[in-house]
């Protein structure tokens, strides 16, 4: 391990998670809503996202969604949400997606079955869209749970999982997320899970990034926090200058999801 992958990793996870627990709970009561609704997979983000906002605002005020579809099914994943919101004492809602991507689906004339990106997309939206139908409902705001390894290589949907109110984990990189989530009580089985946005069979956060957690990490840390050279970054890391410019140009390609949306000024 590197010093920049040790230095990511030197911090207090207690006082990082009450901190984040503390503003959390000033945002939302200064918001005036009655608290939050977080989409829960089964994977670490959304475990570590809705564990926070217990501990922050207690388990009354929040509300899980879990939004299971029939190509990405997996029982495990069923399982360890039911299990990890009956230990916070939450409220969860079950909603099969289904239904609705397949309407959408044969309505768009330009839909295409082996399309898995824009179909992949089209799933995200829609539990975008369910999770603000229970926030209307019950008059709550969005808890996301991106993390800042995903903001800075935009690495989610835009207008669907990128969409909420607030972002718990999104200071935190996804090797810091685990060591917190180590600390509040997420399951170790969920925090050993292989990644994924279960946007399609198979598919991994990872393979698409085309690098590691790991990896990535500490180079977004040490440019984008930092401010190190690329060659100062590749050598501590262990890879390439190439790696790291090819991190920067991910960084730079999708800086469109993150600046809002432009106005163009016409005086």
């Amino acid at each position: 391990m590197g010093w920049l992958a040790e230095k990511l990793l030197d911090f207090d996870a207690r006082k990082v998670a009450d901190k984040i627990c503390s503003l959390l709970k000033r945002f939302v009561e200064t918001s005036g809503v009655n608290g939050v609704v977080v989409g829960v997979s089964g994977g670490l983000d959304s475990a570590t996202t809705v564990s926070l906002c217990v501990k922050a605002l207690g388990s009354e005020k929040v509300i899980a969604v879990f939004m299971p579809e029939t190509e990405t099914y997996n029982p495990k994943d069923a399982e360890d949400v039911k299990t990890l919101t009956k230990n916070l004492g939450v409220q969860l809602y079950e909603v099969n997606i289904s239904n609705p991507i397949k309407v959408l689906m044969e309505t768009i004339p330009v839909s295409d079955s082996k399309d898995l990106k824009s179909n992949g997309n089209l799933k995200v939206r829609v539990r975008t869209v369910t999770l603000y139908y229970f926030a209307n409902k019950f008059g709550r705001l969005v808890a996301g749970a991106s993390n800042k390894s995903e903001i800075l290589t935009g690495y989610y949907t835009k207008w669907g999982d990128g969409a909420s109110d607030v972002l718990p984990i999104g200071s935190l990189y996804k090797t810091q997320v685990r060591k917190v989530a180590c600390h509040i009580g997420v399951p170790e089985n969920i925090i050993g899970k292989v990644p994924t946005a279960g946007l399609w069979v198979g598919q991994t956060d990872e393979d698409e990034l085309g690098i590691k957690y790991d990896v990535l990490d500490p180079i977004l840390y040490g440019l984008f926090d930092l401010k190190m050279g690329y060659e100062d970054v590749a050598r501590d890391v262990g890879v390439s200058v190439d790696v790291v410019e090819r991190v920067v140009g991910m960084v730079r390609k999708n800086e469109h999801k993150r600046c809002g949306i432009p106005t163009i000024e016409a005086f």
